[in-house]
């Protein structure tokens, strides 16, 4: 499968954001090929959303790859100690992005768990930071094209996933009412 064209992000964070549900990462950062399916995004908006790393423009050393081309990785540290991986939206200036959130472990995943250190499957990928821990995303994929990264995003299949529900974001303290996080809706238990 090839990686989503730079077209794809050449849009609004929020359309991304949704489309990205259901698409596949493919990490070739080792040995072991790492992949899974995307299922839960975030968007946030740029230079005028509060939540946003780019609020009112704000620039400094660790956030100039959210400045950078549609489609290429902005990678952050949170809280000083997770990494978190979010893929630049938009045209270049506002500062757009797509925070990824969740995966569905497909390939690679005795990989994933020692990375985690065996936690249970279900908290295996389920936020930014244990996404990226299990993956062994870090600081170096930051500003890299994703087309030419080691941590490749391809097409997907939505009916594979079932329903993706929109609510607001969690785990920020500025603009939590916006509806811009997207997940695969929980499974209905009969």
């Amino acid at each position: 499968m090839r990686p989503l064209p730079r077209a794809f992000f050449q849009r609004p964070a929020d359309l991304v954001a949704r489309e990205l549900i259901g698409a596949r990462i493919i990490c070739r950062l080792g040995p072991t090929l790492l992949s899974g399916i995307i299922t839960e995004t975030e968007a946030y908006l740029g230079r005028d959303d509060p939540a946003s790393h780019a609020y009112q423009g704000r620039r400094h050393s660790g956030n100039q790859s959210l400045y950078g081309p549609a489609g290429s990785w902005y990678v952050y540290r949170s809280y000083g100690m997770h990494w978190c991986a979010n893929l630049v939206c938009g045209s270049p200036g506002p500062g757009g992005a797509v925070l990824l959130r969740g995966l569905r472990p497909l390939e690679g995943v005795a990989l994933m768990r020692r990375r985690r250190r065996g936690v249970a499957d279900p908290e295996l990928t389920n936020g930014p930071g244990k996404l990226c821990q299990a993956l062994g995303i870090s600081r170096e994929l930051d500003g890299l094209p994703m087309r030419r990264s080691p941590v490749q995003v391809t097409g997907g299949t939505r009916e594979a996933i079932g329903t993706v529900i929109t609510t607001p974001r969690i785990g920020i303290t500025k603009a939590v009412d916006w509806p811009l996080r997207y997940v695969v809706a929980p499974a209905r238990r009969g």
